[in-house]
């Protein structure tokens, strides 16, 4: 067991570097975005500022508290904090609070904490524990099953609660089984099919099964024509097909309206910038007038007259492009990267099967919301509300996101001691 006397010695000091340097730029932004004249105090808890830097103390206070705890305990309880999560997802359907069209939050006092965002670490502690049992062999179909029934259940949780966005990042967690084994096929698959479903929104769906045929008539002649092959091609296409059709039930019937007229604006079809584009629209004026080095921390126009809504929380990174332009969106962007394979580095070089798939999970967690937070301020993806990490307003997101460094971190230094 590692001793109390020797963790500091066994930390990954850049890591924990890299960490503290994203949620000291997190709270210095929210100061800039959220600033209140009448409360310039960083301290004052009236304020978003306040609030977030007393949630940046206790995450660190937690930080410190799994650092000195036995780094099995994760692996041992992971399915008990799962169970927990489960539990907690279930009871916002029944008693939640509603914020912002989602029954997806839990209020005590001033403060509210969403379940879904506990959901992603202890799904990920839960697919480490079930992957890195010697027992288990990811090779077989049951074993698979019950893999992807681990994300997906938490998954539809969230998604009843009417919370799409954090629904979508369970998804993510399919990069982790492509690590430990999955075939790529199913990745090109996924993708296949959210590439076929933005092109049947954009085109008439006869156009797309045109398109389908003559795919179809091409790799006929460039495959080994074997009666197996092309069976699979036969099947494929007819997936392909009941796919097309079924594009329009799902865009119409299950998205809300709101979320439709997001996507059509990202493809063009429509364009609302008075109305649910209003954010996109303000969002990309404000990164845009950034320029190349940005006005200067706190002299930033769009950002102190309040044009972006949410700027603190889901729009955060309007601030970093409005104050500190390319150059500091690039160096955002490249400490997130460097963060990223550091993480993605030491989880190769783990001893233990649960630490490695643990760390590759949160790597992905943290990636997906990277890609979705900052596409949908530029305009490359929907705006569907997700926080950019550790810079985001939100107690939840920061000591979620924290809880899950915390314990990579604890279970890297950990690893010589993993028979």
């Amino acid at each position: 067991m590692t001793t109390r006397n020797n963790i500091i010695g066994k930390i990954d000091w850049a890591l924990l570097l890299m960490y503290l340097a994203l949620v000291i730029i997190g709270v210095s932004t929210i100061y800039a975005a959220a600033f209140n004249e009448n409360n310039p105090s960083i301290f004052d808890m009236s304020q978003h500022y306040g609030k977030q830097l007393l949630f940046l103390g206790l995450s660190l206070c937690l930080g410190l508290v799994i650092m000195l705890i036995d780094a099995k305990f994760f692996n041992a309880f992971a399915y008990v904090i799962y169970g927990l999560s489960i539990l907690l997802l279930i009871y916002v359907l029944v008693a939640g609070s509603t914020i912002a069209g989602s029954r997806s939050w839990i209020q005590f006092g001033g403060f509210s904490f969403q379940p879904s965002e506990f959901a992603k670490f202890a799904t990920a502690l839960a697919v480490a524990h079930y992957l890195g049992d010697i027992n288990t062999d990811f090779s077989k179909i049951k074993s698979q099953m019950i893999a992807y029934g681990l994300v997906l259940f938490p998954m539809m949780l969230v998604l009843l609660q009417g919370d799409a966005g954090s629904a979508l990042v369970f998804l993510v967690f399919i990069l982790v089984f492509y690590r430990e084994g999955m075939s790529g096929k199913i990745l090109v698959l996924g993708f296949s099919a959210v590439v076929l479903f933005l092109i049947t929104l954009y085109f008439s769906k006869w156009y797309v099964l045109i398109g389908l045929v003559v795919v179809f008539v091409i790799l006929l002649f460039i495959i080994e024509r074997t009666k197996k092959n092309i069976w699979k091609m036969i099947a494929v296409f007819a997936v392909s097909v009941m796919f097309v059709f079924s594009v329009d039930f799902f865009f119409y019937k299950v998205l809300k309206q709101h979320q439709r007229t997001r996507i059509n604006i990202i493809l063009g079809v429509e364009k609302d910038i008075y109305g649910v584009g209003y954010n996109l629209h303000q969002s990309k004026i404000a990164i845009g007038s950034g320029g190349f080095s940005g006005k200067g921390y706190m002299q930033g126009t769009m950002t102190k007259y309040d044009f972006v809504p949410e700027q603190h929380t889901d729009f955060i990174f309007c601030t970093i492009g409005e104050e500190f332009g390319f150059v500091g969106s690039f160096i955002l962007l490249m400490l997130y990267l460097a963060f990223l394979i550091r993480i993605i580095l030491l989880a190769e070089r783990q001893r233990s099967s649960f630490s490695r798939i643990y760390g590759y999970a949160i790597a992905s967690i943290i990636f997906f919301h990277l890609m979705v937070n900052i596409g949908m301020t530029i305009g490359l993806m929907p705006v569907i509300g997700i926080p950019l990490p550790f810079l985001s307003y939100g107690g939840s997101s920061l000591l979620m996101f924290s809880l899950m460094f915390f314990v990579f971190l604890k279970q890297d230094a950990n690893k010589m001691n993993i028979l």
